[in-house]
């Protein structure tokens, strides 16, 4: 005998159980894969945000601030790194390229960070996806979300958001005199520096009254600057020549005035710490999908104590033990089962919309993928939930007719 028929009219007869019963081990499931795809997509998001950057010198103080400025545009008071180290490492041979970074301006909430153009086009291997880099002071790159055209024209105000709030003062002022003028875009990064607009720093230091490093009638821009009077900045952005040279000038710029860390080192500690949360989350899960399962097994012999009489009456109309040991096990799988999937579904959607709610506030693009983690989670609920089921279901096997129809 068939017994989905029997299973659909139970089903409908206690859909208000069933539906509880999908909707907990549902919410258990979703939460496992929400923490499970976040935690791997921030891995992943952020090791590719700190791609471009090998090493970054700044001045001596936290190393985790100096990455989640430099790299996260996440903006701080730092202390500036004296113009002698920029000085310095731009004559060293070890170094392909360095590019200062000097955060202090914004536009409609973008922040404006002067820099040179090797970073701006990555040392040439990132070649801009609309226009052409910089060639003036008043010229300017903006970053693939930032809302501005090539040829369109605006001036800087002081200050960078943080909050809804500025570090500066007189940020609802704009610099007198100085308007900048867009000539290029850059290709999308996943990185909060897609809304980043960069300017030559030469234009920054002379907006602030401060030497540009080519002499006081100079309008060139970019390396190299002049040793004598050179201002200081937020932080140095340089690449290696090689793995030694890496280490070598990592090494070298760690000293009184400076500090040099590989971003990636930095990330690791982070990871390490966000590791210490996911492993304490995936503790609260696993304590909690046991006891969904302990809900499971009740619920099952609530049903099964429920259902004695329908299930002796099944008995007496010709149906076999199998039958009936098939009818339970297979009925409350299948909830579990359903409420899994659902989970999964749910899950997918949580961690999709907490990525966009991440983009949306950080600027940071977190990827997303199923992959064998996620069954991981799926697994042991929809394993312990038909394991559970065999117990109730051996029990409706073993009863006898004549007890259930005395019930």
């Amino acid at each position: 005998m068939n017994p989905l028929p029997f299973l659909l009219g139970e089903l409908k007869r206690a859909r208000l159980a069933a539906t509880v019963l999908v909707t907990v081990v549902a919410v258990t499931v979703a939460l496992g894969i929400v923490v499970t795809l976040a935690e791997r997509g921030l891995r992943v998001g952020s090791a590719r945000a700190a791609d471009p950057f090998d090493l970054v010198v700044g001045a001596k103080g936290s190393p985790t601030q100096l990455v989640l400025t430099t790299v996260y545009l996440k903006p701080a008071l730092l202390d500036l790194v004296p113009g002698s180290v920029l000085a310095r490492l731009q004559a060293d041979p070890g170094v392909a390229f360095v590019a200062p970074l000097a955060l202090g301006d914004s536009y409609q909430g973008a922040l404006i960070i002067g820099t040179s153009i090797d970073f701006v086009t990555d040392g040439g291997r990132r070649p801009l996806v609309d226009g052409r880099p910089f060639r003036a002071m008043n010229e300017v790159v903006v970053g693939a979300d930032v809302p501005l055209r090539l040829g369109d024209t605006f001036s800087p105000a002081h200050g960078v958001p943080v909050g809804g709030q500025h570090l500066d003062e007189d940020d609802e002022h704009a610099h007198a005199g100085l308007t900048y003028v867009v000539v290029g875009r850059r290709s999308r990064l996943g990185s909060p520096w897609d809304r980043a607009i960069l300017a030559p720093i030469e234009a920054v230091w002379g907006a602030h009254s401060l030497p540009t490093g080519h002499g006081p009638s100079s309008s060139a821009i970019g390396p190299p600057w002049s040793p004598q009077d050179l201002p200081g900045v937020t932080a140095i952005v340089a690449r290696p020549r090689s793995v030694a040279d890496a280490y070598r000038l990592r090494g070298r710029y760690r000293g009184a005035d400076s500090m040099a860390v590989f971003p990636a080192e930095v990330l690791v500690e982070l990871y390490a710490t966000l590791g210490d949360v996911r492993d304490l989350l995936t503790l609260l899960a696993s304590a909690t999908r046991i006891l969904v399962l302990a809900s499971v097994a009740l619920a099952v012999f609530a049903a099964v104590e429920g259902r004695r009489r329908s299930l002796a009456v099944l008995r007496a109309l010709g149906a076999s033990r199998s039958y009936i040991f098939a009818s339970v096990w297979v009925g409350m799988t299948m909830l579990v089962a359903a409420g899994g999937v659902l989970g999964l579904a749910l899950g997918w959607a949580g961690a999709i919309a907490l990525a966009r709610l991440l983009l949306q506030r950080t600027g940071l693009v977190l990827p997303m993928s199923l992959s064998a983690a996620e069954l991981g989670v799926l697994a042991p609920i929809v394993g312990g939930g038909a394991l559970a089921a065999l117990v109730p279901a051996w029990l409706g096997y073993r009863q006898s007719v004549g007890a259930g129809l005395r019930r």
